[in-house]
């Protein structure tokens, strides 16, 4: 048996793992990788092995670092099976056709920005096309139920666990026999941070002979969640005194969620004003929304109980759902007291640059990052305290008031991943998804031999 490692190896975007065992090859994860140009371009780079081999893709979650890779996968000869949650198989679906929209929509913009500025060179081309996207699916087969174990081949199969990340986000344990020896390996996916609402707590397998898994915030500790949401409702209450728009890059599959929960606990509790304008300006987002309505088997009592009472937990008097590009245009009108939440967190694409081209420059403005922002995106130039930043080409002063609540955040902090891994008790673990000095002090941490912080392209027997 042997594993290689073929993205978020000391770093956090890209989730690609390789496993060889009972004569087939298990790919975990294909996700893309996300931050600055160069990194991008890494992207469109080989994989490290051959797509035509592998013979089945199992998803732990749909966020697009971890499937976003899944349309070149299948491009380049991929014809095996892809196994996930039945929330992740309608959630991928719509991540990877806005990912396809979004990439073939720069595209465009690139050829017009040089065609204005009558510049030479070599047309940027969309990563993948709406109909890479598409054939995807043709590939998705059985669903994944948690703590129900699926048959891959003689001597293999895999069993997803709840990881409590975001909706019908997955550990997966693969158990695989060969030449005599069996070995169970649980691939932690992303690890969920628990307490939050929605969804329920991380439940990993117990007793694993290896765990692979992230460690986002392996050098750190959220702060408590109640505080958290309080500073959040303070944030808000500050930018209407000051008669400011709010801006809130918003991940659009949990976090958005997250938030429309919140925001509407705020108005009942009369910590927020009771006919707030929010616009949640995400098309993706949106139908993420109506996708969480009709998956209650991945929630938690509070949420399941709010549905019985006929309670819709995303709801709230003043929100609007801006899904078309002309009514997502009309908030350019708005001046202050109201929410916008737009895609995406990281600020790498999606309608929130429109908005932070907008606004980012006004003083009484606020933008409230609520998730991590990986090296080289947009949103951690400006949360790191730039003065100016670039976008669509434009040169343009931070003005406006950043906040950063990371108690928001849907990964585990550093005591949680140690529980995890405590209850996982694995002989051996890698540690991947996470940018190096987190995941070196994580290692530190648990001061054992047995971890291994792997480099993009190694491999190691089992």
């Amino acid at each position: 048996m042997r594993i290689s490692f073929h993205g978020a190896d000391r770093g956090v975007t890209g989730s690609c793992h390789l496993l060889e065992a009972a004569g087939r090859r298990i790919l975990v994860d294909c996700g893309l990788y996300q931050g600055g140009r160069r990194i991008e371009e890494e992207n469109a780079q080989d994989f490290g092995f051959s797509a035509r081999d592998v013979d089945f893709v199992l998803l732990t979650h749909a966020h697009l670092d971890h499937c976003g890779r899944l349309p070149l996968l299948v491009r380049r000869g991929f014809s095996g099976e892809i196994l996930a949650t039945a929330a992740t198989r309608e959630l991928a679906r719509l991540v990877l056709i806005d990912a396809a929209h979004l990439q073939e929509e720069e595209a465009r913009f690139h050829a017009r920005l040089r065609e204005k500025r009558r510049e030479d060179g070599e047309a940027v081309a969309p990563l993948y096309s709406l109909l890479d996207a598409m054939d995807v699916f043709d590939r998705f087969g059985r669903a994944a139920t948690y703590g129900r174990a699926i048959d891959l081949a003689p001597g293999l199969r895999a069993t997803f666990f709840d990881a409590g990340h975001i909706l019908g986000s997955a550990s997966v344990l693969v158990e695989a026999r060969e030449n005599g020896a069996a070995r169970r390996i649980l691939f932690s996916g992303d690890i969920g941070n628990s307490g939050r609402p929605l969804l329920r707590d991380p439940d990993p397998p117990r007793d694993v002979d290896v765990a692979i898994m992230e460690t986002t915030y392996g050098d750190r500790l959220h702060r408590p969640f109640e505080a958290s949401v309080e500073e959040f409702y303070q944030a808000l209450n500050a930018a209407f005194q000051r008669g400011g728009l709010v801006i809130i890059p918003t991940f659009a599959l949990e976090r958005a969620q997250d938030l429309l929960f919140y925001l509407r606990e705020g108005v009942e509790r009369n910590k927020l004003p009771p006919s707030l304008p929010v616009f949640l300006d995400s098309p993706m987002a949106i139908s993420a929304t109506e996708i969480f309505r009709k998956h209650p088997e991945c929630y938690d009592e509070e949420t399941t109980r709010l549905f019985a009472e006929h309670v819709d937990p995303f709801g709230l008097p003043g929100l609007r759902f801006t899904r078309e590009k002309a009514e997502s245009m009309a908030l350019n009108a708005l001046r202050g007291g109201a929410v916008i939440l737009a895609g995406s967190g990281m600020c790498t694409g999606g309608r929130v640059r429109h908005h932070l081209l907008r606004h980012l420059g006004r003083g009484d403005a606020s933008v409230i990052f609520v998730g991590f922002a990986a090296e080289g995106t947009l949103a951690r130039q400006i949360i790191d305290g730039a003065r100016h930043v670039t976008i669509f080409g434009e040169n343009v002063a931070v003005r406006a008031h950043i906040h950063t609540i990371n108690g928001f955040s849907a990964h585990a902090d550093q005591a949680e991943l140690l529980a995890w891994r405590a209850r996982a008790n694995p002989r051996r673990t890698f540690l991947v998804h996470g940018e190096e000095t987190a995941m070196q002090a994580f290692a530190e941490r648990i001061g054992a031999a047995d971890v291994t912080l792997p480099r993009l392209g190694q491999s190691f027997e089992l």
